[in-house]
């Protein structure tokens, strides 16, 4: 009963949000970060070159088509947006 729970609160906490990954240069990662509201806060990779990282980010999904341009604005590359099923916090 309790896994069921967990799992159906994770469903809700999913609930009108998505998944955004994108690519950044380290020279452009405090405007992009700026930019990004978070469940808790972004996570930043980095990448097999080093003067690029990799962003990803929970957000609520009305905000994307505001934040998309202002993330391009920020110069990101390969913004990816995603669906999501459940969230455990």
């Amino acid at each position: 009963m309790e896994n069921l729970t967990l799992l159906l609160q994770g469903a809700i906490s999913a609930y009108n949000r998505v998944g955004m990954m994108l690519n950044v240069r380290t020279a452009d990662l405090p405007a992009v970060l700026a930019t990004l509201p978070a469940l808790n806060s972004p996570t930043v990779a980095p990448l097999n070159d080093p003067a690029w990282v990799a962003i990803n980010v929970i957000v609520e999904e009305k905000i994307v088509r505001q934040l998309i341009p202002k993330l391009k604005a920020a110069r990101a590359e390969g913004i990816v947006e995603y669906p999501l099923n459940k969230i455990v916090l």
